[in-house]
């Protein structure tokens, strides 16, 4: 099962400043329905993970990464991650922080299974708002 949410272990992390989402590398790996991710996800893990071709274990680099406030939130942004020429199935994501250990930060689940058969696997992330971005603490 993919339950949606900031992970616990990041909302404490964040406050002993174990990351640093402005120049720390983030990636974004997918998985299938099989995976079992949620706020007790610690770390990256390749069970359940998503395979296939234009798909390589560990996801991708999210690139374009900035920190910023507003209405009492702090979010964090980036670019859409994409997977070109890819043929693959993916239920959900984990982004989690490669330059730490591979420690988790946010689940997403995308609702039923998506899949691409040699296009572009794109995850399109909810607006970089104080109110929606996808890694946000209030």
């Amino acid at each position: 099962m993919i339950t949606s949410g900031l992970t616990t272990s990041f909302k404490k992390e964040i406050m002993l400043a174990v990351h640093d989402l402005d120049t720390d590398v983030l990636k974004m790996a997918l998985y299938t329905s099989a995976a079992d991710l949620g706020p007790a996800t610690t770390v990256y893990t390749a069970s359940g993970e998503s395979t296939g071709t234009g798909y390589t274990a560990g996801g991708e680099i999210l690139l374009n990464v900035t920190v910023d406030s507003g209405q009492q939130t702090g979010f964090a942004s980036f670019d859409n991650p994409t997977w070109p020429g890819s043929s693959l199935t993916a239920r959900g994501a984990l982004i989690y922080n490669s330059s730490k250990s591979n420690k988790s930060i946010a689940v997403i689940n995308f609702g039923t299974d998506q899949t691409t058969v040699a296009q572009a696997f794109n995850v399109v992330l909810p607006p970089d708002t104080p109110e929606s971005a996808a890694i946000r603490i209030s």
